[in-house]
């Protein structure tokens, strides 16, 4: 057998090993994002993969795999709510905002879409509705989640932190800039 037989039945043998390991293939249990190839006439549902890309920080890959639950599944609140996160997570908070909003009118008992845009809404500067939106949350999970929990402390801190009542120390001046058009200037 010539040197060059050895190297190819070595490569050969090496590539069949590696068809045994998790890698791309994955069907099993693993952390890793099934194989969206059907096995056996069976499909991986989109909702699970895109949860093992989103846990995976993989956001706009789990995007897709919801967009394709919602083609498998329709317009559930799981998959409005899915959409949402990862919309989240891509810092696409109008449209995140939007899908948790659907999500929620569709379904106002799921806590998970309820704490969600109550994150959308205090990073868009919505803290009393964000704090609404909190207690709701806490409320249908019923104080299990902790994460809940922090939020809505959080989110109350913030609105008690807020004042509406201080005294404003500038003053200002009206200037005229042609016919009827004034411009308010402060004073230093």
């Amino acid at each position: 057998m010539s040197q060059i037989h050895i190297i190819l039945a070595g490569a050969v043998a090496l590539a069949l090993a590696a068809c045994d390991g998790p890698g791309l293939g994955n069907r099993g249990g693993g952390p890793y994002a099934p194989d969206a190839r059907p096995i056996r006439g069976e499909s991986v549902d989109g909702l699970i993969v895109g949860h093992r890309l989103m846990a995976a920080g993989e956001y706009e890959l789990a995007l897709k795999a919801y967009t394709r639950s919602a083609l498998e599944h329709g317009i559930t609140v799981d998959v409005l709510s899915a959409l949402g996160s990862a919309n989240l997570k891509l810092g696409r908070l109008g449209q995140a905002e939007g899908l948790l909003r659907q999500a929620v009118d569709k379904d106002a008992t799921f806590a998970p879409a309820w704490n969600n845009l109550g994150v959308i809404l205090m990073e868009t500067g919505k803290t009393a509705e964000a704090a609404r939106v909190f207690r709701i949350a806490y409320g249908l999970d019923g104080g299990k989640s902790d994460s809940l929990k922090q939020n809505l402390t959080l989110a109350l801190a913030k609105l008690e932190d807020m004042t509406y009542d201080a005294e404003d120390e500038a003053t200002f001046d009206l200037m005229r800039r042609g016919y009827g058009d004034y411009l308010l200037l402060a004073r230093q």
